[in-house]
């Protein structure tokens, strides 16, 4: 099969493309959160403690992330189809992996893998997808894409309390990696036959040191941050965050020698030179850190510290989906564009109010007749913040760059957004749990709470430095969709 050119009639089977497509996306976003309710049972399948835990949810995003911008240029490469392909069978063949892990430390394993293959898959979907639509079927695409999207993001945690507490066959937790593979075997035979071939560009050249760098230093990071707390933070882990550090700034270092020498950089060189846009990389890394771990403490807290069952854990989460939907509606609809930058600093505050709100109903608490309802206020006001800032964050960041830069900066702030979660996992999961070994679960969630309160704050000054208006929206059709992952 070939791409019909622009002069002829459109390629029949592109809107089962968008189907497969959309398909590998909500694969990823069930990995990505369908494991937040599987803690206790993995604590009792495979003896599993508080770190093991953080590290088969934050794992993942720390390999897709730390891939993603990797896995574009090999798309460009050796053609989109076969990147795709690959990863899509990677992606299928390490869930069952996943799912047959007999320790926790190669469940581990397989999750770095399993983001890893997702760093190849990811990328491509969109890229095709430019391919085989144009003009206002594409304007169709991407308006399909955010709600589908967004729905796969809010039923992970449900579809995964479902699948462990009704344990079909004996299978309990690993039911939530097995469902990928009628999916992944259905799709990628659909892919296979509808997608057609495209000769990758052999001229483009892949900057592995430079995707070593990056994966170095996102382990330097993330290792310590896991491993600080249950360890007692000896000296190694200040030395790997500062190692982690160093790595960066070479990575930085190098991009820029590697376009100054006439070869092709993961990053477009000139996105490292812009304020606006290195600012805006913090302020993705903290706003997502905060927000991917809140959502994992408020799973803990209601799992461990209220017993709730994995299904009413999964439930649980309804009222922060719902109240971050209410706040990206009205945020994208129309607030973004009257009032401009101000909706990413009227956002956290709100977040900070849910925040406020939910503190003092923790306090108010009884453990004989808690429900979900008695904390729901809160969480769908911190909710509402939340989508405020997530409809329109990567807008305001993509207006600080050039045309010609905005897939390669779609590519870093999806990386970077992955890399921040996985870090959010780690930090807030050890605030959590160094706190509920004493029994005060309250307490952990109230440490949580003024975690993210901090990051909040360093986010809204990071916002005074962001462009005043937002990218418009047809300046990014046909490009790396903004902030696709959101909703993880």
């Amino acid at each position: 099969m070939s791409v019909p050119s622009p002069t002829t009639a459109p390629y029949r089977w592109r809107w089962l493309i968008l189907v497969v497509m959309l398909v590998a996306e909500i694969m990823d976003l069930l990995d990505a959160s369908i494991v937040n309710v599987a803690g206790p049972a993995l604590e009792e399948s495979l003896d599993s403690g508080p770190v093991g835990l953080q590290w088969v949810i934050g794992g993942y995003a720390l390999t897709l992330g730390a891939g993603l911008v990797l896995g574009g240029r090999l798309g460009d490469r050796y053609g989109r189809r076969s990147v795709f392909l690959i990863g899509l069978a990677a992606f299928t063949a390490t869930s069952l992996l996943c799912a047959i892990a007999p320790t926790i430390a190669t469940l581990i394993v397989f999750r770095l893998l399993q983001g890893a293959a997702g760093a190849m898959l990811l990328p491509q979907g969109l890229g095709l997808l430019r391919e085989n639509f144009s003009g206002r079927e594409l304007t169709k695409v991407f308006a399909i894409f955010g709600p589908v999207l967004g729905l796969g993001g809010i039923i992970g945690p449900v579809l995964g309390g479902f699948l462990i507490e009704g344990d079909f066959f004996g299978l309990g937790w690993r039911s939530v990696f097995l469902v990928n593979l009628p999916i992944g075997i259905a799709a990628l035979i659909t892919a296979a036959i509808v997608v057609p071939k495209k000769t990758g560009d052999r001229t483009v050249r892949v900057d592995i040191t430079g995707a070593a760098l990056v994966a170095a230093s996102c382990a330097l990071l993330v290792l310590p941050l896991n491993q600080g707390q249950e360890d007692g933070w000896p000296l190694w882990t200040w030395l790997s965050m500062a190692a982690a550090v160093l790595g960066f700034g070479l990575f930085a270092l190098h991009q820029r020698r590697t376009a100054t020498t006439g070869r092709q950089p993961l990053i477009t060189p000139g996105l490292l030179r812009k304020p606006a846009f290195t600012v805006g990389l913090g302020g993705i890394a903290l706003f997502f850190a905060g927000l991917v771990g809140t959502q994992l403490v408020l799973t803990l807290y209601l799992q461990i510290g209220r017993h709730f069952t994995a299904g009413e854990a999964g439930l649980g989460n309804l009222p922060l989906a719902v109240g971050t939907a209410i706040g990206g509606a009205v945020s994208g609809a129309f607030l973004a564009d009257k009032i401009g930058r101000r909706v990413l600093q009227i956002g956290p505050l709100v977040q900070l109010a849910g925040a406020a709100l939910l503190w003092f109903q923790l306090d108010g608490l009884s453990a004989e007749t808690f429900s979900i309802w008695d904390i729901a206020a809160g969480i769908t006001v911190a909710g509402i913040g939340a989508g405020m800032v997530i409809a329109a964050l990567f807008s305001f960041i993509l207006a600080a760059v050039d045309d010609h830069e905005i897939g390669s900066a779609s590519g870093v702030l999806s990386a970077v957004q992955s890399i921040g979660g996985s870090i959010g996992v780690a930090v807030f999961g050890s605030v959590f749990f160094a706190q509920a070994r004493t029994g005060d679960f309250t307490g952990a969630f109230h440490h949580a709470l003024i975690v993210q309160g901090g990051l909040l704050a360093a986010f809204l000054a990071v916002t005074f430095l962001l462009p005043r208006r937002g990218r418009p929206d047809d300046a990014h059709h046909g490009t790396e969709a903004p902030a696709q992952h959101a909703a993880r």
